[in-house]
């Protein structure tokens, strides 16, 4: 089975095609971060605009890279949502349309979901039943995999996702968008413990999050003292500790509640190096495996679409004609395939 899948839930445009028993056979991206720096985040008007000039060309990139053919193909599969409501439509328009053309299934993935499943495109995979930490710029969840689509949520975050905590912070230090990165980056100059910084609700039971409150704590260290670089770099640092702690302990609180034996990272922020190291240091000694997509699928990408789409639909499901896109749509809402098999196929192998 081969799947092409198109992703454009809001600044990357990405196309993929994925062969269940060949692996990864292309993988295109286009970045918007040029486009959007010069207003410090995302113009949904002008995403969407970007997608529709860059959409259709990916396609073709990524199928003259893959050497294929729609008649090659047996589905196509891309972001319905959750996202930017242009830039979804923008995606599942084209999909559509080729999916017509080519008399093809087309499946509208939930993009959580997409990101819970990329570490499957890595060797080794995990397997279910599992515990995920997903944590982007959107979302921070604890979720409870038991299998394709069936997802139990045990805690979120309140307000600030962790994501928007690193974005946030690295604006009040004057770093450049997109901040993350460049507030970890920043950060292996700072001094361990030069700027404590509160771990919001580390000291309640539960699994919810709350990063609101690190974030006015950081506007008030910046105006504590004034900013040359060493202070910048120790704010820098006091914030990814901060961050990575409330992490670690949730995740290492859920293994232990729940008896799950791998824990699943995903999204943006698992690509920070600090946290991939604490936390691969911490489930070891708890006996326990740790598994990560490599930092190119943390991010938004149509490698991680493909992979749900081909489960899903060697899982025996089938899309609909309905042009439809959620930009809110809970991943409690999603069900798993009507079809029995539900096996990580061979395409994880690279």
């Amino acid at each position: 089975m081969r799947v092409l899948a198109i992703e454009s839930s809001c600044d990357e445009s990405a196309v993929a095609v994925l062969d269940e028993s060949q692996g990864l056979l292309a993988h295109e991206l286009w970045s918007q971060i040029d486009l959007h720096r010069l207003y410090g985040g995302v113009v949904p008007e002008l995403a969407s605009r970007d997608h529709v000039k860059r959409l259709l060309p990916l396609v073709q990139q990524a199928l003259a890279a893959a050497g294929t053919s729609g008649s090659q193909l047996d589905g196509i599969a891309y972001t319905a949502g959750p996202g930017l409501t242009g830039a979804l439509l923008t995606g599942a328009a084209l999909a559509r349309a080729l999916a017509y053309g080519w008399q093809l299934p087309a499946l509208g993935i939930h993009h959580l979901e997409g990101h819970l499943l990329a570490p499957l495109l890595e060797t080794p995979a995990p397997g279910f039943p599992h515990l995920a930490l997903l944590v982007s710029g959107g979302h921070t969840l604890l979720i409870e995999a038991q299998a394709l689509g069936d997802y139990r949520l045990l805690g979120e975050t309140r307000d600030d996702a962790a994501g928007e905590a690193f974005d946030k912070s690295a604006k009040l230090l004057g770093l450049p968008y997109p901040g993350g990165p460049q507030l970890a980056a920043l950060a292996q100059h700072g001094r361990a413990g030069a700027v404590p910084l509160p771990r919001p609700m580390l000291d309640r039971p539960g699994y919810e999050f709350s990063f609101s409150g690190l974030k006015t704590a950081v506007l008030l260290a910046t105006r504590a003292q004034p900013l040359d670089e060493q202070r910048r770099a120790d704010i820098a640092r006091g914030v990814q500790e901060a961050i990575v702690d409330v992490l670690c302990t949730k995740a290492l609180r859920a293994l232990a509640e729940t008896g799950h034996q791998t824990l699943v990272v995903a999204g943006g922020v698992g690509a920070n190096l600090e946290l991939r190291e604490r936390l691969r240091r911490a489930v070891a000694a708890q006996g326990g495996q740790v598994f990560f997509p490599r930092s190119e699928f943390c991010t938004d990408n149509a490698a991680m679409i493909a992979m749900a789409g081909l489960l899903r639909l060697r899982a025996g499901e089938r899309g609909t004609l309905e042009l439809g896109v959620r930009a809110r749509w809970p991943l409690a809402e999603l069900r798993p395939p009507s079809a029995a098999s539900q096996m990580v196929p061979a395409a994880s192998r690279q």
